[in-house]
């Protein structure tokens, strides 16, 4: 294990007391010019050397120590508060206005031209905003790039995190981690909030495609991500790397089906567990991400925790739990990077506006993640009530000094002093061949064989192939939700190769479409059937849960999910292997679905193909037998829904397919 870099510090409070006694020496810098120009402000920003923290020769530790001193107590505050980029757009002055520290695009919050140069454009545009104040303090911008940068169109997108969990394939992940780093800072943001190391137990869950398997050691080795974003010691201000956020901690895939918020039936509920529980199976993945990997940021979950030791009836909101957040985190893990709440997720602690601010404070989240959300409360608030609360005691100011010690650091650490804006010398790599050629790599080692009757896999390419099934040809399917917009769509149309592009161009035989299988199958045509289920993300995902219906290209409600094939696509399953030669099914989808006996026993060779993303072509490679199958199930394969949540190691464990099982084939 290398030496672990200690550099996102909270400052301690004897330390922090000797640096301050240090840049009081110092006379307080004069406000800072009116960035007009990049090249300008670049310029100043390298050529001022004389203002200790403006001053790239000395430590982070003394630069922050020096801009804290210099600090007022709304300057602090601002520093702690992430607008949307919605909210900021029309008029910008209000970063500078108010000193916001973040900005962040939420899913599918996009410019108007949805193209890299306008994200940068948008990035320095808000950037110059917060250069022009008092401090000149720089802005750290985020984005969901949870596989690839996908609210960019054009970005390469990668499978899920449960297809790169079936890889089983830590150096993969890391090589995928740098370039969706270097297409997302090319483009504006030096912030991820990826990857997720949850540990997905219930597969009913919406979120189950973020987690990487159902086994806290698969989690805590697919991490190696992290270190793909941020590069080693020293890289992170490079134009190739990006700020990662390990999340959602802690114990948002262990949540009890039916204590889902609201009308989720999963998301966002309830941990009844033991602490020794909680530590195997929720915080275990933590300790790599913080201590092998040096995480630059954490973000807790939604959900609540109701330990057993003491009766079950009190869970706490992960954003207000303090044994947790600082206690296990900050103080036993020796976390020193920044805590960003989730969206609008301090709402949900009991009590005013004003308790949940000042709980989620002390609790130890340090930035805030408060977009405007069709209600009267958001940013602006915030900003005023946790003056309020320090002003009134009620927050200690040694919390708002480590708070903002920990978010200086991380913009310093990125080099945003230096280099505040976009630098766009990778901007044409984004969607590159180079990185689709990765991606489409992912894509065939993710596939899992399940079944594999009379060796019916690998296809020769001299094959004639009957392709049907309803996500054959819709690369908007195959992508899943957080791709473009927050829940996806089917609609959505991204450059890359849909399944069945990537069987037209394996196969040297004659191809023949049809999704519902209403064409003869040709005589000796082997047949392959492409379902799964329609794209979504948190909460909507849930089986049981809500219907979404709000994208553009869409009308009414979408098809409830239920982790079953749906009838049409049953019907194509059956209707092709009662005719074709060979009979494969692959599943797309972000959980498995469930496989009724005898419709299983129709099919000669079964396939999870996940979420493969814009690579269809990946998955013909190992049909076709250009790659092997080599993955292996990241979460077990259930028999029924009734058989949720259904993990390794449980009594009575009767699965379809077990974890860690898939077939091999040979090249």
């Amino acid at each position: 294990m290398r030496t672990l870099h200690r550099r996102r510090g909270a400052i301690g409070a004897s330390a922090f007391a000797g640096l301050l006694c240090a840049t009081l020496l110092v006379a307080p810098a004069s406000s800072a010019p009116p960035a007009n120009d990049a090249a300008t402000t670049d310029a100043l920003t390298r050529s001022d050397h004389t203002t200790p923290y403006k001053n790239p020769r000395l430590s982070t530790e003394k630069r922050v120590a020096d801009l804290l001193s210099r600090m007022t107590l709304a300057e602090k505050v601002g520093q702690m508060t992430q607008a949307e980029r919605a909210d900021v757009a029309a008029d910008p002055a209000q970063i500078a206005e108010l000193g916001l520290g973040s900005v962040l695009s939420g899913g599918g919050s996009v410019p108007a031209e949805n193209t890299p140069e306008a994200w940068a454009d948008t990035v320095d545009s808000f950037q110059e905003q917060a250069l022009s104040t008092r401090l000149g303090i720089p802005l750290l911008y985020g984005v969901d790039s949870v596989h690839g940068h996908n609210n960019l169109h054009g970005a390469t997108v990668f499978p899920h995190n449960i297809g790169l969990g079936a890889t089983r394939d830590p150096r993969l992940a890391e090589k995928i981690g740098h370039i969706t780093a270097e297409e997302t800072r090319a483009s504006g943001p030096q912030w991820t909030f990826a990857p997720c190391i949850c540990v997905a137990r219930e597969d009913r869950w919406g979120r189950t495609y973020e987690s990487f398997g159902e086994d806290p050691k698969l989690a805590t080795k697919m991490s190696q991500m992290i270190e793909g974003f941020q590069g080693r010691k020293g890289q992170l201000d490079n134009r190739d790397r990006v700020l990662a956020t390990a999340k959602h901690f802690a114990g948002d895939g262990l949540t009890e089906f039916g204590t889902g918020e609201g009308d989720y039936t999963v998301d966002q509920g309830i941990n009844r567990t033991s602490r020794a529980e909680f530590e195997r199976l929720a915080l275990s993945p933590y300790v790599a991400a913080i201590k092998k990997h040096d995480v630059g940021s954490v973000m807790p979950s939604f959900s609540s925790v109701d330990w057993t030791e003491d009766g079950l009836g009190n869970p706490v909101k992960m954003h207000a739990n303090e044994e947790l957040v600082t206690g296990w985190l900050k103080e036993k893990q020796g976390f020193d990077g920044l805590v960003i709440s989730d969206w609008r997720a301090i709402h949900q602690i009991p009590g005013t506006y004003a308790e949940q601010v000042a709980a989620s404070v002390n609790a130890g989240v340090d930035m805030f993640m408060e977009p405007f959300s069709g209600d009267s409360v958001g940013y602006p608030q915030f900003i005023d009530t946790l003056n309020t609360a320090v002003e009134d005691g009620a927050v200690p100011t040694a919390r708002i000094d480590d708070a903002v010690a920990r978010i200086l650091t991380a913009k310093f650490e990125l080099g945003l002093f230096e280099k505040p804006f976009t630098d766009r010398r990778n901007i044409d790599e984004i969607g590159s061949a180079a990185h689709r050629r990765v991606a489409r790599e992912a894509v065939a080692k993710s596939q899992v064989l399940l079944k594999n009757r009379h060796h019916a896999l690998p296809l020769s390419g001299r094959d004639d192939v009957y392709v049907a099934g309803s996500k054959a040809d819709s690369i908007g399917d195959q992508a899943g939700g957080w791709t473009i917009t927050w829940q996806g769509n089917s609609t959505h149309q991204i450059p890359g190769d849909t399944i069945l592009d990537g069987i037209s161009s394996a196969a040297r035989g004659e191809v023949t479409h049809s999704p519902d299988a209403s064409a003869p199958v040709p005589a000796g045509a082997h047949g392959v059937v492409v379902v799964g289920e329609h794209p979504y993300a948190e909460g909507f995902g849930d089986v049981g849960g809500p219907q979404w219906g709000y994208d553009p290209g869409e009308t009414g409600l979408r098809p409830p999910l239920t982790m079953q094939i749906s009838d049409a696509d049953t019907t194509a399953i059956e209707t092709v292997c009662a005719a074709a030669s060979t009979c494969t099914v692959l599943v797309v989808s972000g959980r498995p679905m469930i496989i009724p006996p005898e419709l299983l026993g129709q099919i000669d060779a079964v396939v999870a193909s996940w979420l493969p993303g814009s690579e269809g072509k990946g998955v013909a490679d190992v049909l076709f037998g250009k790659r092997p199958f080599t993955g292996k199930l990241p979460v077990t394969w259930p028999r029924s829904v009734d058989q949720e949540p259904i993990n390794i190691g449980d009594e009575d464990y009767d699965p379809l397919f077990a974890y860690g099982h898939g077939l091999r084939t040979r090249r």
